[in-house]
């Protein structure tokens, strides 16, 4: 198989939802009324994105409203999304989510090694992930003990301990989800790396995924790839 293709943010994370892996309830809508009724389910404050499958580099673009209060707002930032969009940006609508925050994030993701094979990455995100680089790395399949080990193996253990008066991480929950990762290396198209929230409980969410079908090379190359390509988290994204 040659090329990528690029889902979408909801789409990749109805695809990461199959296998498990925890994401936050959002609408996808089209058009600005709408819109105002997803954030009146939801509750305020919610975020608001432009999505679509051609739409990768949300924030470059301008293309998320953060911290929308009400209804009218949402509105205001529905309309002036969706006039942003591009005839090269495809099919479109908005996506509105919760507004949540997390002072850490974490990637996590898989890629195919051509002398290993199927492998699954957990690392440091945010905006410094590539030049952090703290990454940890196994070969497909993994046992909790692996998932455990990998999280050990992360240079900057700081990160992970309580921060900024937020609880420690919940290990035990990123192993799940290092788990639920795993399960998606059986598909003949797996997922490439998408970063997670930390929210100020623990717990953990998706927060921009772009899940990417096409031939990997290397472990490294794919968290380069997803570091400098998937803007992370619901809240800054």
């Amino acid at each position: 198989m040659s090329g990528t293709r690029t889902l979408s943010e909801s789409d990749s994370k109805a695809l990461l939802a199959v296998h498990g892996v925890p994401v936050a309830d959002e609408r996808v809508v089209t058009t600005a009324a709408e819109a105002a009724s997803a954030a009146e389910e939801l509750g305020f404050p919610v975020v608001a994105k432009l999505c679509g499958d051609a739409i990768a580099h949300k924030t470059e673009r301008g293309l998320v409203r953060l911290g929308l209060g009400d209804a009218a707002a949402v509105r205001g930032a529905a309309d002036e999304l969706l006039a942003a969009a591009r005839p090269e940006d495809g099919e479109v609508g908005v996506l509105v989510a919760p507004m949540v925050r997390g002072n850490r994030e974490l990637i996590a993701g898989l890629s195919r090694d051509p002398q290993f094979g199927m492998t699954v990455m957990v690392g440091i995100g945010g905006i410094l992930a590539e030049a952090i680089a703290d990454v940890s790395i196994r070969v497909v399949p993994i046992e909790r003990v692996d998932a455990e080990e990998m999280i050990e193996d992360l240079t900057t253990q700081s990160l992970l301990g309580p921060f900024r008066g937020e609880p420690a991480v919940d290990r035990e929950a990123l192993a799940d989800v290092l788990i639920d990762v795993r399960s998606s290396a059986s598909r003949s198209a797996p997922l490439r790396g998408f970063p997670n929230i930390v929210f100020p409980n623990a717990r953990m969410y998706v927060g921009e995924p772009v899940a990417r079908i096409r031939r990997l090379t290397s472990p490294l190359e794919s968290f380069r790839s997803s570091a400098s390509t998937c803007a992370c988290g619901s809240a800054t994204s």
